[in-house]
């Protein structure tokens, strides 16, 4: 049997996703596993959240809110802008899709770095646009110079992570500003910030929406997946100009973020002690694991995120799978562009001390520097 399913769907791959803990317990046959692989917020959600989602769940008979009103409410007002400024999906990676949808199709183009976080080419490939990738520079950071150098005048977005997925890296807000003050006026500049709470403060980093208010061509994505302690809930948001959000609210799905969503993401919100503990004991790990790298002999990338990305100084699937059989998944980075990097979640202090004995343990926990 054939179906006539599109060239561009056919040349495209299904995501791939960390491994999760279900799936090695039945492999491998282990019971005690530790998930380093997705960065998911190690602490959990907020109990608040968690309260919220319960008491919502009570009217899940019910349509949610197709416009998030009090979410989108909340987050215009948290952050300086007007609701018609919000974007919301059911998680970022919608977001991202959707875009596409709206700037992108064949005869288009779109520029992101490389290697960068792979739902950025689905966005270009489902809809058939041009996909064009520039190598990122010899510190793993995103070459913006090169990249304003890509722009075509079939060029609709650019993508930039900042901080980078899957390296944890960071440019600062002078390089920002001139690279979008650079680009032409039909390009859109997505920032995906998805990382933002674990580098606010760090030195060099800026806030995008500053970009934004000064009236900038640039959408800002943010999640409540990675600080906020639920990416298994699916909701994400940004900001853009409003002529940008009305086109969005038109391609998107409707209900899209559901009702027990709207209400986690509200009481996470308010939940500013658990954040701010979220992001202390992610910092503290962070540094723990690249000072323990280092001192082992790796090449470690300067993280700003709640992961450290490092070379395994071979094939970064051979020490995964080493770690794998003591019970520690991690990212080994080969399907992300880096198959000599692995990347590993900050987890507890607990797991964060598997990590480091499981290296040690490995044959290949060594490294000659």
């Amino acid at each position: 049997m054939s179906y006539s399913i599109r060239p561009a769907v056919q040349r495209m791959r299904p995501y791939p996703p960390g491994r999760p803990i279900e799936e090695v317990q039945r492999e491998l046959g282990l019971s005690d596993l530790v998930k380093l692989a997705s960065n998911e917020n190690p602490l959990g959600p907020s109990p608040r959240a968690v309260e919220a989602a319960k008491r919502a769940a009570e009217t899940m008979n019910v349509y949610p809110d197709a416009r998030s009103y009090r979410l989108r409410a909340t987050l215009a007002e948290r952050n300086g802008l007007t609701p018609d400024h919000v974007l919301l999906g059911c998680g970022s990676d919608e977001i991202i899709g959707i875009l596409g949808d709206v700037f992108l199709e064949p005869g288009r183009e779109m520029v992101m770095g490389d290697p960068s976080f792979i739902r950025y080419e689905a966005a270009a490939q489902v809809n058939g646009a041009k996909l064009v990738k520039v190598p990122l520079t010899a510190d793993y950071r995103h070459d913006l110079p090169a990249m304003a150098a890509a722009v075509t005048p079939d060029t609709r977005m650019v993508f930039v992570a900042n901080p980078n997925n899957p390296t944890g890296t960071i440019v600062s807000g002078q390089e920002l500003e001139a690279f979008v003050d650079a680009l032409p006026g039909h390009v859109l500049v997505v920032l995906d910030e998805a990382y933002f709470e674990f580098a606010d403060g760090d030195e060099g980093h800026v806030d995008g929406l500053s970009l934004l208010r000064s009236g900038r061509r640039v959408a800002v994505l943010r999640t409540f997946s990675k600080a906020y302690g639920l990416a298994g809930i699916r909701v994400g948001f940004g900001f853009a100009d409003p002529e940008v959000v009305q086109a969005f609210e038109s391609a998107r799905s409707p209900f899209d973020v559901n009702s027990l969503a709207q209400e986690a993401a509200l009481a996470a919100l308010d939940d500013v002690a658990h954040l701010a503990e979220t992001v202390r004991s992610a910092k503290e790990g962070r540094r723990r694991i690249e000072d323990f790298l280092t001192g082992q002999g790796f090449e470690v990338i300067p993280s700003h995120a709640n992961f450290v990305c490092f070379d395994t100084g071979g094939p970064a699937a051979d020490l995964a799978q080493e770690l794998l059989h003591q019970g520690v998944i991690v990212r080994p980075c080969t399907a992300l562009g880096l198959p000599r990097h692995i990347r590993v979640s900050v987890g507890t202090p607990s797991e964060v001390d598997r990590f480091v004995q499981a290296v040690l343990t490995t044959t290949k926990g060594k490294v000659t520097a």
